[in-house]
This record gives C-alpha cells, sequence and structure tokens, in this order.
C-alpha cells in the first residue's frame, strides 16, 4: 500500500497536537485525507500553540485535555484506527526540579492510556514518540539502538519507561505499537520562547531579537538535527507499516554539526535574512554541565533498511525555511516583553 493511500478516511489521534510535532504531523494527515483529532492540554510551559494549525483548523478536531485524565482519554481513543502519541514533558531541566510531574506525563499517564486501548480499542496502532536522550553519553558514534541506555536524567527515564510500556503491550497483549528515538527535531511552530524543548528554538529567537546565540562551552560538542518534514514522514511509514510493530527505531542524521558552526551557519543565514546577529562561547551553568552528553548522533541505517526512510532537509535549507517562519510569525509564538 503507497504511504498516501495508509490513512485515507481513517480516524487518527495525535497527543500534543497543538505541539511541534503533532501540528506538522497533523498538517500531512489531513493532506492524506485522514479525520484527525487533536488532544493537547494547552499548559503554557508544554509548548502547545493553537497558531501551529491555523491554516487547517476548520479540517480537524482539537480537543484541549490532559492525557493525564484516564475517563477523556478513554473515551477520545475509542474508534480510532491510529494514535501518534507525541504528548510529553519535554523539559530536561523541569524534569530534575519538578520529577513528579515528569513522572506523571511521561510514565503514568503512557500506561493509562494503553490500558485504554487495551480495553476499549485493541486494534489501534500507536506511534510513541521517544528520545535519543536515553542513550546519555555515548560510548560510541553513530549511536545505534544496541548502544546501552543510560539516562542522564529524570525526563530520560520516565520517556524510557513510557517507551517500554508500549513494547510490553505490543508483545504482551498485541496493541501494534513501536516507538521511534527523535534526534534534535526543529522547523516551524517549534518552541522558541525558551529552551524548554530545544536550544535550537531559543537560538532563532535570540538572532530575530538582534541578541547573540549563547554557546556553552568550546562549542565543538558534535550533534545531528532532524527537520520536522523528514520527522513526520518517519513517523507516518512507522504508523503505516506492521513491520514496525514492537520495534525501536533511532532518527538521525548523515550531516553532524558542531554547535559553534551552527552557529555559524544561523548567523549567515540571518544576514541573507536581513537579521543580523552574531555569536558567543560562554561557560557551562552548572546545572545544564551536569545533564550535557557531550558528542552524539546517531546511526538510523536501521529504519533506512526496514522501512525506507532517510531524511531529505539538510541543515542549511531547514534552517533558512525555520528562520524565515519564525520571522514572519513570531509574534504568535512570543511577546518582545517577555
Amino acid at each position: 500500500m503507497m504511504l498516501s493511500e495508509s490513512y485515507l478516511k481513517k480516524r487518527v489521534l495525535i497527543t500534543g497536537g497543538l505541539g511541534f510535532i503533532g501540528s506538522n504531523l497533523a498538517r500531512a494527515l489531513v493532506a492524506q485525507g485522514a479525520e484527525v483529532t487533536l488532544v493537547d492540554s494547552l499548559i503554557p510551559q508544554y509548548g502547545g500553540n493553537p497558531f501551529n494549525i491555523d491554516d487547517i483548523r476548520d479540517k480537524l478536531t482539537v480537543n484541549v485535555c490532559d492525557v493525564r485524565d484516564p475517563f477523556a482519554m478513554a473515551y477520545l481513543l475509542q474508534g480510532k484506527d491510529f494514535l501518534f502519541n507525541l504528548a510529553g514533558q519535554t523539559s530536561h531541566l523541569d524534569s530534575m526540579s519538578d520529577p513528579q510531574t515528569d513522572l506523571d506525563i511521561n510514565a503514568a499517564a503512557q500506561l493509562a492510556i494503553l490500558e485504554a486501548c487495551r480495553k476499549s480499542n485493541p486494534g489501534i496502532k500507536i506511534v510513541f514518540a521517544s528520545t535519543r536522550q536515553l542513550y546519555g553519553k555515548p560510548d560510541y558514534l553513530p549511536v545505534d539502538e544496541k548502544h546501552p541506555i543510560r539516562p542522564v536524567d529524570v525526563n530520560g527515564i520516565n520517556k524510557l519507561a513510557g517507551e517500554w510500556y508500549h513494547l510490553l503491550y505490543n508483545n504482551v497483549y498485541g496493541i501494534r505499537a513501536c516507538a521511534l528515538r527523535l534526534t534534535n527535531t526543529y522547523g516551524p511552530g517549534m518552541r522558541v520562547k525558551d529552551a524548554r524543548q530545544t536550544f535550537l528554538g531559543i537560538w532563532v529567537r535570540l538572532l530575530i531579537e538582534g541578541k547573540p546565540i549563547r554557546v556553552f562551552g568550546d562549542g565543538l560538542q558534535l550533534r545531528d538535527f532532524n527537520y520536522v518534514d523528514d520527522c513526520v514522514e518517519a513517523l507516518l511509514l512507522a504508523g503505516a507499516s506492521d513491520d514496525a510493530n514492537g520495534k525501536i527505531y533511532n532518527l538521525g542524521s548523515s550531516e553532524v554539526v558542531g554547535l559553534k558552526a551552527l552557529a555559524e551557519m544561523m548567523v549567515e543565514l540571518g544576514n541573507e535574512l536581513k537579521i543580523g546577529g552574531g555569536y558567543e562561547l560562554i561557560p557551562f551553568p552548572p546545572e545544564r554541565k551536569a545533564i550535557d552528553i557531550g558528542d552524539y548522533y546517531s546511526d538510523f541505517s536501521l529504519i533506512t533498511h526496514e522501512l525506507g526512510w532517510q531524511p531529505k532537509i539538510d541543515l542549511r535549507e531547514g534552517l533558512q525555511r525555520t528562520m524565515a517562519y519564525y520571522q514572519a510569525n513570531h509574534m504568535h509564538y512570543w511577546n518582545n516583553d517577555q
């Protein structure tokens, strides 16, 4: 079956649907003829933003509720063909200062969602958005799925529990589920008013405001990045393929860049967009140094081999699109007096 036919007239639920990845996924599913329902708590620090779906608002259903509400979730899951389970607390620092909330959202709520599926919709297919953060500080590069798991913060431990609940319910109860370990995803719709979701967001904001990007340490840390359209394609492929059931896949990019070089590229793109800007190297804040993982980039050959996925948008093009989007729409993502 062609990917474009896999979701036609299918009923799809996206948790975290007004967030960055969820809203971009919703746009792709609407284009493929799916009946899309979004769930989002719209809790201010978690990244949901109604403007993210401004262009498709009349083509889907939005339900404002919290994934921690088991009764609401059980109701919303009824009759759905697919669940893209993207809701989560993403801030590593917040998970250390408020570990209980992180546990409730990233682990307990996930278990409740799976229980609701087991009881009322065992035929659903679930794709869970996990994170490369589970690996911790790499023993070797690139990091493949066989790498030891060694979370460096509470967020990583709870995301791991959420991921494994999904695989357990796949293996024991036959509820088709798989997990994608996302790397640094970026693009239009990402949270930019602070660094709760990705440091790239705050970098974009600082450039547009004419302030220097702050690069921690020597800026030589290596990273890989995925533009959101590539991430969405991976989610759709995983949802459409029963070969993915019970599996974990890394996403990633063969384009690996140091953070100082990344800042230089963004400053250069900013100049092209008449934004200007610069960057500065600053010492690591102690709370970030404690959970920094050094260099990281993924081996994503498994998902390429099994599902045919590989990233298409190179970093420069993706950053150009992202910065142009926020240059035009920043008033919907942060207030200048914040």
